[in-house]
């Protein structure tokens, strides 16, 4: 554990407020000056079970979650119980007085004393913590006027008297754990934000105009923040069926001329499937946002892994050409999912951002993005130059056809599911079909050519390259560090398709590459191998629904190197 973070746990039941207590303690040392990473430990359940939320900061950028404790704050006993092996030696457990915190360095809590009242519990516990690591009450005080102010200046006085009576408390207590090293200086400003909350925003900056979907965990928070910050831009939000009709009805939608999304999460995904293929065939752009989790079926509904790209990879019956995305951070996948809609736009084919639970709850601290430097999304041809000779699917030197808009001027715009002719009738003789199906794959090529390198970092030529892809960069980049030895890490955030000339030279310079993937088979290795005929030979796989660490890396290292 680097001497320059801590990291804080928040655990217990579901229902008790824990969530709170991390979000607000999180925006706090955002505010401050800090830097954060939250991991987000879940159940499905509504109430119940044990959740964690875990914050990991400090002055500097934090790459990856770990699993050592510094700050444990516990509100109920099993979290003590469940997390006292991952105490670190200069660890301090909060915890109500009433819980056995025996052999432990603990701070023990009078919360009935301090706030008779349960409901203020959670106040009591954000006071406490943020005395124990010397946050600004400034701060603290700020942000519950600003989460409670709605209701009323006598609740707001009344969670003030209650944090202040906390926060005073620790300081007239004896227990041993340092304060937080200082923030940089003059730090720019930053704002906290998830992973799915930045899919939100890369979307809306991109003209998304068309929500459609069906609620599922993990990519639920994406629709929701779309409707939310979305209202003021024109966006329209339809919550559907199921996910079949999700996806028919934003290629309706896009037909219409909106810039339409879909969320969803692999189950759903799945629904999906056909409707993929006809964006496919009718050429109209979609992009559509998948938030990974552990399957088979149900599988674990509340945790991550990266074992649906071969379902995106292979989604829908015959051949079209696509991309896929898979951001590794919050930046990431504001910027990726930007870029998917501008060439869902131009390629007239879907799109496919791959995210996971992990990085989807993952707050972190982000300064502004840059509006002004994101380039112009294309669009659809709203008058062509010779309406009544408009043909759809218009053959020619170029294998992207003109899309109109119905409605916009006198140009006829058909559209057919089946093989169709230029005018969009249905055919079935056998130079048409080659022409049109070779026109939708020539696409590729354009795509192809537009590929998002992959990132380096680390020394040239090292021993050792960790090969990863999508939100097990930050704990690639941690192992690299901790490394005993000259390492590199090597993350793509496009998965599909892939250009050699981008990769090989860094892997073919490095004496061991070893592939890290949150999935049981290496599915990215594979892909590689398939579309390079590169055998890797070594990987560190995690599939527990857990998110990768660089401690699990260099664990792993051990039975490979």
């Amino acid at each position: 554990m680097s001497e320059t973070s801590i990291n804080i746990l928040i655990g217990g039941e579901a229902g008790q407020g824990l969530a709170t207590i991390g979000q607000l303690m999180t925006k706090a040392l955002v505010r401050g000056g800090y830097h954060v990473l939250v991991n987000q430990d879940y159940m499905s359940r509504i109430r119940g079970g044990h959740n964690f939320f875990a914050i990991r900061t400090g002055p500097e950028p934090i790459h990856s979650a770990v699993e050592a404790v510094d700050i444990l704050v516990a509100l109920n006993e099993e979290t003590i119980e469940l997390h006292k092996p991952q105490l670190t030696e200069r660890a301090i457990v909060v915890a109500d007085e009433s819980l056995d915190c025996s052999g432990l360095n603990a701070l023990k809590v009078p919360f009935k004393e301090l706030a008779p009242k349960p409901l203020f519990h959670n106040v009591v516990a954000l006071g406490v913590l943020g005395s124990s690591i010397c946050s600004d009450i400034g701060i603290l005080e700020k942000l519950l006027r600003e989460t409670f102010g709605k209701k009323g200046d006598e609740i707001v006085d009344a969670n003030l008297d209650v944090l202040r009576n906390a926060y005073n408390w620790v300081k007239e207590q004896e227990f041993d754990f340092a304060c937080m090293p200082p923030a940089e200086e003059n730090a720019p400003e930053r704002i906290m934000i998830n992973g799915n909350e930045a899919i939100a925003m890369g979307a809306l900056a991109a003209g998304a105009n068309f929500l459609s979907f069906y609620p599922m965990t993990p990519s639920t928070s994406v629709a929701l923040t779309l409707i939310n910050k979305g209202a003021k831009l024109g966006l329209v939000a339809e919550q559907v069926e199921d996910e079949i009709a999700a996806m028919n009805m934003a290629l309706g939608a896009s037909w219409a001329g909106a810039r339409s999304i879909v969320t969803t999460s692999g189950g759903g995904f799945a629904l999906m499937v056909e409707g993929i293929s006809l964006a496919g065939i009718t050429e109209t752009p979609v992009v559509t946002i998948l938030v990974q989790r552990p399957g088979p079926a149900t599988g674990l509904p509340t945790r991550t892994e990266q074992a649906d790209l071969n379902l995106a990879l292979y989604a829908g019956h015959g051949e079209f050409p696509r991309a896929i995305f898979a951001p590794g951070t919050v930046d990431e996948c504001f910027e990726l999912t930007h870029l998917s809609f501008d060439l869902a736009e131009r390629y007239q084919t879907p799109m496919f951002v791959l995210s996971d639970q992990h990085l989807a709850d993952a707050y972190t601290a982000v300064e502004p993005f840059d509006l002004d430097a994101l380039p112009e999304v294309a669009g659809p041809v709203l008058e062509p130059e010779n309406p009544k000779e408009y043909k759809r699917y218009a053959l020619g030197e170029s294998c992207i056809s003109p899309r109109a808009v119905p409605g916009f001027s006198e140009a006829l715009v058909k559209v057919d599911s089946d093989e169709h002719d230029e005018h969009g009738h249905i055919v079935e003789d056998a130079p048409t079909r080659v022409a049109q199906n070779s026109k939708r794959l020539c696409k590729g090529c354009g795509l192809f050519e537009e590929v998002v390198p992959p990132s380096y970092y680390g020394e040239e030529n090292p021993d050792l390259l960790f090969l990863c892809w999508g939100s097990t960069v930050g704990a690639c980049l941690e192992a690299m560090e901790l490394y005993d030895g000259k390492a590199a890490v090597l993350h793509f955030k496009q998965v599909y398709p892939l250009k050699e000339d981008q990769f090989m030279p860094f892997i073919e310079a490095a004496k061991n590459v070893v592939c890290v993937e949150g999935n049981a088979t290496g599915q990215f290795g594979r892909l590689l191998r398939q579309e390079t005929g590169l055998g890797l030979s070594s990987f560190i796989l995690r599939f527990d629904g857990r998110p990768m660490t660089s401690a699990y890396i260099l664990k792993g290292l051990e039975s490979i190197l």
